[in-house]
């Protein structure tokens, strides 16, 4: 480790037996290095922790902290202790905090902050977590058209303190729509007589509160974007969501793409946290409906039983045909649910992507018979090397074309693609495969 390392360490991660060194990392260290540390001790001395820090550090600290065991440390504070983490938090951060405490925290959480807040904050905890209104937040910086670069500037100094950001504000007309928005770069290099209206971006790049959160991170990244406006159905300015928390929503979402895939139902708690209850319960579920799933395949085993008995070298290749079977349906639905994802292809373009895929998965499928055909004659003669050959041909067309229309599917049936791809594509390609297989060596071994 490097003498560099060695002295970042020393600020990240405090040494347990020295008292000194704790007190520094908890003053100097960034908040969100002091939450990682606090997470990971116990209930009563995390609180501790927090009560040693002054009120503004000590709630960003915890803002930073997981959100399950924000709600422990909640749970464990005196009404004042959370009144007073609550009216130093973001509004974004608070919001959040607040859909996850019962009733009666929730109250004594925003005990100590203005109506006004405590307005906003009602208005933006009806909105769903996977939608724009859950990421926003009330704390912008507003502009009047008319004010010159001097004034705006100094407008801004004012509002700084209570605003999320202000190196993107926002114009308001007198009944509070959106016209406008203006760079702090721009306003700082402006002449002093130059108006708001002069130097604004007209019509910026907005959302609505129920956009979905992966397309506000879209557009976030698309236009390089620190923040992006959010209006309601009259192009009043509501809210704005930052880039920090876009990219939070966006690893969340992409987290529970993930779990997906695995056919693990979401849940939010980390993997070190999350309960031996809560993972079996999140697990279970689709290991049991792809149990029976997967007896279809050996339903079909069953019903070919008299062509396994006289040809047993075809038991051999039946998990190397099935297994490439379902790998070519898995690299497809994962390629096809990313390029959902982020946008690259849509609905519409099945048809277009279904003949480029035949094409791809024709020439697979040739290669991997090539590869196998000399392992069929090794085993068991010519014809069945050409059974095998020729079932990987289809099996591996077979496969793909499942992998890449199952998320088509059910993106059309308004569910989420990403639970195309992984065990489930395997089993139904798997069954297919079964089927081909052995009704190709039927039809060709007993002539």
């Amino acid at each position: 480790m490097s003498t560099e390392d060695q002295g970042h360490r020393a600020n990240t991660v405090p040494d347990a037996t020295s008292t000194d060194d704790t007190t520094r990392f908890l003053r100097t260290a960034h908040p969100v290095d002091v939450a990682a540390w606090i997470g990971h001790l116990s209930t009563v001395e995390a609180l501790a922790q927090l009560q040693a820090l002054e009120p503004t550090r000590s709630a960003a600290v915890f803002s930073a902290i997981e959100p399950s065991r924000q709600v422990a440390l909640a749970d464990a504070m005196s009404e004042d202790e959370l009144a007073r983490i609550g009216a130093g938090m973001d509004a974004d951060d608070r919001v959040d905090l607040f859909n996850l405490l019962p009733p009666t925290r929730q109250q004594r959480l925003i005990r100590d902050i203005s109506d006004a807040d405590q307005a906003a904050l009602h208005r933006l905890a009806v909105h769903g977590e996977h939608a724009a209104g859950a990421l926003m937040t009330s704390d912008f910086a507003t502009l009047d058209a008319d004010m010159t670069a001097t004034q705006a500037l100094t407008a801004l100094r004012d509002q700084a303190a209570a605003a999320e950001t202000i190196y993107r504000s926002y114009v308001l007309d007198a009944d509070g729509r959106l016209v406008g928005a203006v760079r702090l770069h721009a306003l700082v290099m402006a002449e002093d007589a130059s108006t708001v209206r002069d130097i604004m971006e007209h019509h910026p790049i907005a959302v609505t509160s129920e956009t979905r959160r992966e397309e506000v991170a879209h557009l976030i990244a698309r236009y390089d974007l620190l923040a992006i406006p959010v209006v309601d159905a009259h192009g009043a300015l509501v809210g704005i969501v930052t880039h920090d928390d876009a990219t939070d929503a966006m690893q969340a979402e992409m987290t529970e793409d993930f779990q997906k895939i695995s056919t693990v139902l979401p849940f939010s708690q980390n993997m070190r946290e999350a309960s031996i209850r809560v993972l079996y319960s999140k697990r279970i579920v689709w290991l049991a409906l792809l149990v029976f799933g997967n007896l279809f395949s050996g339903a079909g085993i069953a019903y070919f039983e008299e062509t396994i008995l006289a040809y047993v070298s075809l038991v051999f290749f039946l998990p190397l045909l099935i297994d490439s079977s379902g790998n070519a349906g898995a690299q497809s639905a994962t390629l096809m649910v990313r390029a959902m994802a982020t946008g690259d292809v849509v609905l519409k373009d099945w048809r277009d992507l279904i003949v480029r895929e035949l094409s791809i998965a024709a020439a697979l499928g040739a290669t991997m018979a090539l590869v196998v055909v000399p392992l069929g004659i090794w085993r068991g003669g010519s014809d069945v090397a050409f059974v095998v050959g020729l079932t990987m041909f289809f099996v591996v067309i077979i496969g793909s074309l499942v992998g890449m229309s199952l998320p088509f599917l059910l993106s059309r049936l308004k569910l989420d693609p990403a639970t195309a791809s992984g065990p489930l594509v395997t089993t139904i390609s798997d069954g297919v495969g079964v089927l081909i297989y052995f009704s190709i060596a039927t039809l060709v071994l007993t002539l």
